[in-house]
């Protein structure tokens, strides 16, 4: 007989992902009102005094393995959990189970012959998840899945499996199985190490969609296994966003706007680049240091023996990192915009103007995922835009979801049917 030590990686997800599987028929059955108490009683567990203290001590022990093991501070502001940091969770879990769930049929057309043609939405069924080690993304996720009415095996990186599972045991579980849910329908891959998270995208019957989360290579080395395997992802990797201050910038307000796309540096939609219109050089650099000393972030500056592009979020040891460049006087919002294309993820750029038309150009020239006039790129969050927590912010360049993904993507279409008198 196999024990949890000889299991292997495929086993385990194999697993996980049957015992997801087998809640699937039943939620389709479930009132709605029963998945949002379900989201209400994990918001509850975590103010209570004894999960919350058994998920900050887990905590606890995966920030000083972090720490002794060398990981930077930007991963480390990630895989932090605290008090607030818990609360913030639970006030996210109960602005969801208020927000109403999407129609799951509309009609669109008659059809010749007295038929109906109507869209159903249908839960795609058992999703995974892979996702960097950051504790607050495993009831993120998990909260998506139980709105969404699908059954989920997520996996997270290996820094955070203590929080993980006890958030799995001590918040999620108890509370799916309170509401009259299955318990099983969240799984987590308790297994540490690589091996578990490609064995997660190698189960196309059991998992057909995983959404893949972390650093760009590791995120397209799944992705590629993914498809010799047959699974379809979701993948939410690069990340870096763009500052372009206009000619026609005020200073005062890019300075707060720097400032305030510099508040974490562990995450994605942060401050990277920092475009700037060369006729304002010499007047905004020091603005631009002024905050940036404060703030404890180096620059970056001219000539650069890295791709404008880096992603410093991903750069241990060099996290508070910001990358400074002049956009020639001839170029202007167009040029700026066509360097946050060309050199970036396309995740999110915005503009510091108070020149309209300049704002049009770089809005109508900017391809990316998120575009924003005067105003943060930290915006580009399922929460602060949508009001709902995210599995993720999506780039892709195909149809289907992009930006921040939700509750409300997590389904598939079906083409209906039917007599229009039945």
């Amino acid at each position: 007989m196999k024990t949890a030590d000889t299991v292997t990686a495929d086993e385990a997800v194999a697993s996980a992902a049957r015992a997801a599987r087998e809640t699937v028929a039943d939620l389709a059955a479930v009132p709605a009102t029963a998945l949002d108490q379900a989201l209400r009683m994990m918001a509850d567990a975590l103010g209570d005094a004894g999960p919350a203290a058994g998920v900050l001590a887990a905590n606890d022990e995966d920030m000083r393995a972090a720490r002794a093991g060398g990981l930077g501070e930007g991963l480390l502001d990630r895989l932090r959990l605290s008090g607030e940091r818990l609360d913030a969770i639970a006030a996210q879990l109960r602005s969801l189970a208020a927000v109403p769930f999407e129609p799951d049929r509309r009609v669109l057309r008659e059809l010749p012959g007295g038929l109906v043609l109507a869209e159903r939405r249908k839960p795609v069924g058992v999703i995974g998840a892979n996702f960097e080690a950051r504790p607050n993304v495993v009831v993120d996720i998990a909260s998506q899945f139980v709105k969404s009415r699908n059954a989920g095996v997520l996996r997270t990186g290996s820094a955070a499996i203590r929080s993980a599972i006890a958030l799995a045991d001590a918040v999620i579980a108890p509370s799916l199985a309170a509401a009259g849910l299955p318990g099983q329908m969240i799984q987590l891959v308790r297994q540490p190490g690589q091996e578990s998270a490609y064995s997660l995208v190698r189960q196309p019957v059991l998992i057909p969609l995983v959404i893949l989360r972390g650093s760009g290579d590791s995120t397209r080395a799944l992705s590629l296994e993914a498809a010799r395997h047959g699974v379809r992802t979701m993948a939410h990797a690069d990340g870096g966003a763009v500052l372009y201050l206009d000619a026609a910038a005020d200073a005062a307000l890019a300075s707060r706007l720097i400032e305030a796309s510099l508040d974490r540096l562990g995450v994605c939609n942060r401050l990277n680049l920092l475009l700037v219109h060369s006729s304002r050089w010499d007047e905004l650099l020091p603005v631009v240091r002024a905050v940036t000393d404060r703030l404890g972030v180096s620059l970056s500056l001219p000539p650069h023996a890295h791709p404008l592009g880096h992603e410093w979020a991903l750069d241990t040891g060099r996290e508070a990192t910001v990358t400074v460049f002049p956009v020639p006087d001839g170029g202007g919002a167009r040029e700026a915009a066509l360097i946050a294309n060309d050199e970036t993820s396309g995740l999110a750029a915005a503009i510091v103007t108070a020149d309209r038309d300049a704002a049009a150009v770089f809005l109508d020239t900017y391809a990316g995922t998120g575009a924003f006039w005067n105003a943060t790129t930290r915006l580009l969050d399922g929460f602060k835009l949508y009001e709902v927590p995210e599995t993720g912010i999506n780039i892709d360049a195909v149809p289907g979801p992009r930006g921040p993904v939700t509750f409300r993507d997590l389904c598939l279409r079906q083409v209906e049917v039917t007599p229009a008198t039945p």
